[in-house]
């Protein structure tokens, strides 16, 4: 049973005419719906696939599939999928199999990528002696460097990352080559150990500086990999969660959206972990300025962050202060709703700009950008200009993400007992709802200037506070699955539909409008929907890639340029 959230957020405006209706299924998108609309771009006469299967895999599949001349490289019972090695033309005479439920090409994902402890108020954590203590987080990423800042404390610290395995392809280590997984981990769970004591200033310290690390290497040294590693990696996280209490799992990488969560690999991996009692954390994507769509980079939601069950993350400028009143909206901050599914994401936003955390030693990202490494003069007691060794910054959702699961750590150390949906439930809820109306930020890299609003789609449910998540003492029941954005065109509105099972809406003190504001939902029918301010001269096309499917599965996606690098964003931050 479905129910709809009251307040409207769309009225009227003769461009709705042309929305299509949420709900056509992707086969009226595509010539064969069991077979990715993506597929055909796999480049090679072999093209490793994802096959989802209506039944656990057995044997006789995996021999139907070699007598088609392909090979198994990896096998999900879990998520009744496997992963094969298959000839091109193969693919449709695979799909033809009744037992087969769907075929998708093993895709490419990429990481997405002065730290503000003060900001998301986690000092007031570590103060009161909450800081993960016995929490396992696994890291899908780039991989760990091992550092002083990820070790225990005392005369014996042993390292804190108790588990490393690689499951990136061409690459056979767990060393972090690309520089992005060891930032990650001193966001979530760096101690400050080289930024400590007498002669320094400052020290940049995690959110979670006491957590066990789980180091699962997904990405390669120019931070890329493939579905199926991270699909391997995130049931290796399930297999060792009694093992190492692993009750997080940190995804600050994604990729396109090609089809509907419920049938993408990736997003069916990710809600296996849910099923098993862990925190899934995973980036927007930073993407917010890509406007390829004509949809002003609403839309933009990289897989599996479109998946409701996990928590997806935007990022936030601190501006260089500690407090958050003068905090804006990162611009390339991937906004919703997601495509083909309409879910409202982001979930939350947390900052994401310019912060510092560890330097991996000579991986790519630490030596191709010396201008973003820290001067020891910015934390260290006459310090001069020499640059330190130790830390560097980044930007990107990849950087907010681990503050979200710095977060889940500490509020499942607190109450272990929490589910992850009772987590991402409270770290919403008590997100900070006070935004500015609108703000302008420059692309340094093309001197564009942008507008970004704060509506549903860019902020979520708001700002994390992660002292407000420890104090409140509310638990949700239900399920905290995000919603969906629909269009009704009886009567001319778009609203935000919800399960009865879901938690929003259940009580007074879980309510749409505690969780997300209704100052965010007045805002949506003027400002994000207006014709002129969002979608422009292109408001036709724009709201038709959103609730349409003759363009999502046109030209205009399957072979526009790629999305905005991630190392640009990451070097070059916002002004």
């Amino acid at each position: 049973m479905i129910k709809r959230y009251s307040h409207t957020l769309v009225r009227g405006g003769s461009f709705l005419q042309l929305l299509l209706l949420a709900t056509l299924p992707v086969s009226l998108a595509h010539g064969n719906s069991k077979v990715a609309p993506d597929i055909e771009n796999a480049a090679g006469s072999t093209k490793n696939v994802i096959v989802q299967f209506r039944h656990t895999p057995n044997t006789s599949d995996h021999q139907k599939v070699r007598a088609r001349g392909g090979a198994l490289r990896h096998a999900w019972p879990a998520i009744h999928a496997a992963a094969y090695a298959v000839p091109a033309e193969a693919v449709s005479g695979l799909a033809a199999d009744p037992d087969v439920a769907y075929v998708s090409p093993d895709r490419e994902v990429k990481g997405s990528l002065d730290y503000s402890e003060e900001t998301i108020n986690a000092t007031l954590a570590l103060q009161a002696g909450i800081d993960g203590k016995g929490i396992g987080v696994a890291i899908l990423d780039s991989g760990i460097m091992a550092a002083d800042d990820l070790d225990g404390t005392g005369a014996k610290a042993q390292s804190r990352i108790v588990y490393s395995e690689n499951f990136a392809p061409v690459a056979a280590d767990t060393f972090d080559q690309y520089g992005h997984g060891t930032h990650v981990a001193g966001i979530i769970a760096g101690n400050g150990a080289d930024s400590t004591g007498a002669r320094y200033t400052y020290t940049f310290r995690g959110v979670a500086p006491d957590v066990q690390i789980i180091n699962l290497r997904v990405l390669d040294k120019n931070g890329k990999g493939t579905d199926s590693s991270v699909i391997e990696a995130i049931y290796r996280a399930i297999s060792l969660q009694s093992k190492y209490n692993i009750r997080v799992i940190n995804l600050s990488l994604g990729r396109r959206v090609f089809e509907s969560y419920t049938q993408d690999p990736l997003c069916q991996a990710v809600e296996a972990a849910w099923n098993a009692g862990i925190v899934v954390v995973v980036a927007a994507g930073n993407n917010g300025r890509d406007d390829t769509l004509h949809t002003a980079g609403y839309g933009m939601i990289n897989a599996p962050g479109n998946d409701p069950y996990v928590i997806t993350v935007g990022a936030m400028k601190t501006m260089e202060t500690p407090s958050r009143s003068d905090d804006l909206i990162a611009g390339y901050s991937s906004k919703g709703p997601t495509l083909i599914d309409q879910v409202v994401k982001p979930d939350l936003v947390a900052p994401g700009n310019r912060i510092i955390a560890l330097r991996a030693q000579n991986s790519v990202l630490g030596n191709a950008y010396p201008q973003d490494r820290v001067p020891y003069s910015a934390y260290a007691h006459g310090g001069n200009n020499r640059i330190s060794q130790d830390y560097f910054e980044l930007s990107g959702t990849s950087m907010a993400a681990a503050m979200v699961s710095g977060a889940a750590a500490l509020l499942l150390e607190q109450q272990p007992g929490l589910t992850p949906d009772q987590v991402k439930a409270r770290l919403m809820k008590t997100a900070s709802k006070t935004f500015p109306t609108a703000s302008l930020s420059t692309d340094p890299a093309t001197g564009t200037i942008y507008q970004s609003e704060y509506d549903i789609f860019t902020i979520g449910a708001g700002y994390l506070d992660v002292w407000a998540a420890l104090q409140s003492t509310d638990v949700s029941s239900g399920t905290a699955k995000s919603p969906t954005a629909v269009f009704d065109p009886a009567s001319g509105t778009v609203s935000v539909l919800f399960d009865t099972f879901e938690t929003w809406g259940a009580t007074p003190s879980w309510s749409s409008s505690v969780v997300w504001g209704d100052s965010v939902f007045q805002k949506l029918s003027s400002v994000v929907w207006g014709d002129s301010v969002v979608w422009g001269d292109t408001t036709s096309l724009g709201f038709s890639v959103i609730w349409g499917t003759s363009v999502v599965w046109g030209d205009a996606l399957t072979n526009s340029p790629e999305n905005v690098s991630s190392v640009n964003v990451l070097i070059y931050g916002e002004q």
